[in-house]
């Protein structure tokens, strides 16, 4: 079959490997789900929530963006995926836990350190642009002090992760979850190279291995 390069030759050991539990597990998913937690991740291909925190289908309800951004409540904004999926997650799967979780290495971030895409046009780093300038403040103060070394870069994706967690709680339903103790909005990040994932302390202000 042309066009999915190995993705039919995966699938088709996916298939062979099943188990009869695991057969039965999918038969049951179709009913529906309860994930655990919504997990706002970046797309990068070597950071899949679903790996790093070895969950089962229907396990995570998994958001993934350039940069693991969340945005701002903005209810007269434009079309936004990743506020309509953080509102099907909260208000209609009662999840009881929303992760951000960052990562080293992040592409994202590197453009928004750099301003690699800076006033770019659409198709050419346009995007990008306009979806990491979420974060400009952040960055432009990190690179004034870090340039884009090594340390700004792990800077500016815990930034990254702060002010998603901060810009979940300007929606109204995950505020109210929270107070009402029935929701709780956590960050944490994955180090690629060692393959080990930190979280986010609140209380501390800083990142401590999991």
């Amino acid at each position: 079959m042309r066009g999915y390069g190995n993705l039919i030759d995966g699938y088709r050991r996916f298939r062979a490997n099943q188990s009869r539990p695991a057969r039965q597990q999918w038969q049951q998913l179709v009913e529906g789900q309860s994930p655990r937690a919504v997990i706002i991740a970046c797309c990068d291909s070597r950071a899949d929530p679903a790996i790093i925190f070895n969950a089962d289908p229907g396990d995570i309800f998994v958001v993934r963006n350039v940069a693991n951004l969340a945005p701002p409540f903005e209810p007269n904004g434009a079309r936004d995926g990743v506020s309509a999926a953080i509102e099907y997650g909260v208000t209609q799967l009662n999840v009881p836990e929303i992760v951000v979780m960052g990562h080293e290495k992040c592409g994202g971030i590197s453009a928004a350190l750099t301003g690699h895409f800076r006033d770019a046009r659409a198709g050419e780093g346009g995007f990008i642009d306009r979806w990491m300038s979420q974060i400009d403040e952040s960055a432009q103060a990190i690179a004034q002090k870090h340039g884009s070394s090594p340390e700004g870069h792990r800077l500016l994706e815990e930034a990254a992760i702060r002010q998603s967690m901060a810009n979940l709680r300007t929606f109204p339903f995950v505020a109210e979850g929270e107070q009402k103790r029935s929701l709780v909005v956590l960050g944490c990040h994955f180090s690629i190279r060692k393959g080990e994932l930190w979280v986010f302390d609140e209380a501390e202000g800083s990142f401590r291995p999991a």
